[in-house]
């Protein structure tokens, strides 16, 4: 994206002093730049009618297996999913039920919409950060760790409830600084291996890799079930595998880099809809 032309004329002026002496035209300039940095912020590096699913990179067999109502390999996950959504626990023993009802009355479209901004702490929330405070605060039961089963199992359950919804994140307000910091990540190279997430994602996406294509490293498909761990991942489990990948420092589990990033890569997904339960190689 080029910069605008008063911008290309005030640092190409040949007398910027007179430049200065109008506090008005400065005003002006410094809005312009300012609101072009804003676009920049947002600009897409992958146009909407670009992007495309996962599956869109995938073979046959693991199309077949997502596909099949029997053999799909996370399904025992959403039955596990669907008995923890009932069942009481804590003190009281109350379920996820007990306040939310039925999941498609309660949970409809609510997946589509993380990361979110918690309300009360400020804080930026994916799925499973709300499922675990919700268990720890209202129902008053032990934690469920990061990538644990359990966890997991009832994340599924709740995205099920989204499927086929488009996704829809929310980036204004409190999030807007989480949004860039999150497509500031993925823009910059990293790791012994100088990679850039959207070096591979962007950029060189269909081509081959060893016997796999790339794909758009789109989310919408978590928690999936990778074939290579032979269980179900959140989309954290496979953000730290890229860093790995280019041999990058680790953040911590929970880290809130983890957070921001999950937040671009919801907006950058924009345009594709929610598809559980899914498989991915």
């Amino acid at each position: 994206m080029t910069c605008p032309r008063s911008l290309f004329w005030l640092s190409n002026a040949k007398q910027p002093s007179r430049i200065l002496r109008q506090p008005w035209l400065a005003a002006v300039l410094l809005f312009v730049s300012l609101s072009h940095a804003s676009v920049m912020a947002q600009q897409r590096l992958l146009p909407l009618d670009k992007v495309q699913s996962g599956l869109a990179f995938t073979g046959p067999e693991i199309l077949e297996l997502q596909a099949d109502d029997f053999a799909n390999p996370a399904l025992p996950y959403m039955d596990k999913g669907a008995k923890l959504w009932s069942q009481g626990a804590g003190k009281e023993g109350q379920s996820c039920q007990s306040c939310h009802g039925e999941l498609e009355a309660g949970m409809k479209g609510v997946a589509a919409r993380y990361p979110a901004i918690d309300a009360p702490s400020g804080k930026l929330f994916n799925l499973e950060d709300r499922i675990r405070q919700c268990r720890v605060k209202k129902q008053k039961a032990p934690d469920w760790p990061l990538e644990s089963d359990e966890l997991l199992a009832i994340s599924l359950y709740v995205t099920s409830a989204s499927n086929g919804m488009p996704v829809k994140a929310n980036i204004e307000g409190k999030a807007k600084a989480h949004f860039e910091n999150g497509q500031k990540i993925f823009t910059t190279r990293q790791g012994q291996m100088n990679l850039s997430c959207t070096q591979c994602h962007d950029q060189r996406y269909g081509i081959k890799l060893y016997t796999d294509r790339l794909s758009q490293g789109q989310p919408n498909a978590y928690p999936a079930y990778r074939i290579e761990w032979q269980r179900l991942a959140s989309l954290e489990r496979r953000l730290r595998f890229c860093y790995n990948g280019v041999r990058a420092e680790v953040p911590p589990w929970g880290h809130g880099v983890m957070r921001d990033i999950s937040l671009y890569l919801m907006w950058r997904a924009q345009g594709l809809n929610i598809e559980v339960p899914s498989v991915r190689k």
